[in-house]
């Protein structure tokens, strides 16, 4: 018997079917390739991708992250404001976003999204989970780093509370936060906080050095002199402490 032509409905289905699978295929192979950190053929395969239209927000959030690991900060913001574009509520591409700003100096923009991604605006989750608050944290402390080197430490202290309300087992960035409240003089504060870092973890040689500073600064000078002689009973080497240790009057 004659087999019937195909409707011209059939043909398109079928032509569907074929070109998602090959979109399938695509992304499979750029998702395998970019997983085992071969990104010269995940790049190929996902551009490849990206050109079928295809409305994949992980797509170019993938493209993205090639690209900021080849310093390509311009190219990888593109891919991550894209993905956001298809998916306002793609966690994971805002924060990639506000790192590729952040790194670009762009730190009020990176403020604007991670807080935006901190308040659960949208359709996104409200509770987020320990990795994100981590990388959320980081981010802000990478603000205050920047406030820090500029000497703008009232800002730094800000933006590493912040970073402590989401983070506060972050011992390096309270040790952070401390050393900008001494910066601007703010020394029973830093006491404060150094003296809980201490207690967390007895062996943190450089917050306890600070922690005699700001003693010291307070005219603590028996608790100053106490903190620098254990951090030499612990190190016997640190020349910190012994330089310190001459801060201290001889005694008759």
């Amino acid at each position: 018997p004659t087999r019937r032509k195909p409707s011209r409905q059939q043909a398109l289905r079928a032509r569907r079917r074929a070109m998602d699978e090959q979109v399938r295929s695509l992304l499979t192979r750029g998702r395998d390739h970019y997983r085992a950190g071969e990104y010269d053929p995940a790049e190929r395969l996902l551009n490849e991708l990206a050109k079928t239209r295809q409305p994949f927000p992980d797509v170019y959030e993938m493209l993205g992250v090639i690209h900021h690991q080849r310093g390509e900060m311009e190219a990888a913001e593109m891919m991550f404001e894209e993905a956001l574009r298809l998916n306002p509520t793609y966690t994971e591409a805002a924060l990639h976003l506000a790192v590729t700003y952040n790194d670009q100096g762009k730190y009020d923009e990176a403020r604007e999204v991670y807080e935006r991604v901190l308040s659960g605006k949208g359709a996104g989750p409200k509770q987020l989970d320990k990795l994100v608050k981590g990388k959320i944290a980081n981010m802000h402390a990478d603000v205050g780093q920047a406030y820090q080197e500029v000497g703008d430490f009232a800002e730094a202290a800000e933006e590493y509370r912040k970073a402590l309300r989401l983070a506060p087992g972050f011992l390096d960035i309270r040790a952070k936060l401390a050393m900008a409240l001494r910066s601007c003089g703010h020394n029973a504060e830093a006491i404060v906080e150094l003296e809980a870092i201490k207690k967390e973890n007895p062996r943190f040689m450089a917050v306890r050095l600070n922690l005699g500073l700001a003693y010291f600064a307070e005219k603590r000078s028996a608790d100053a002199e106490r903190e620098w002689r254990e951090v030499l009973a612990i190190e016997p080497g640190n020349r910190m402490a012994k330089m310190y240790m001459g801060l201290i009057p001889a005694k008759p």
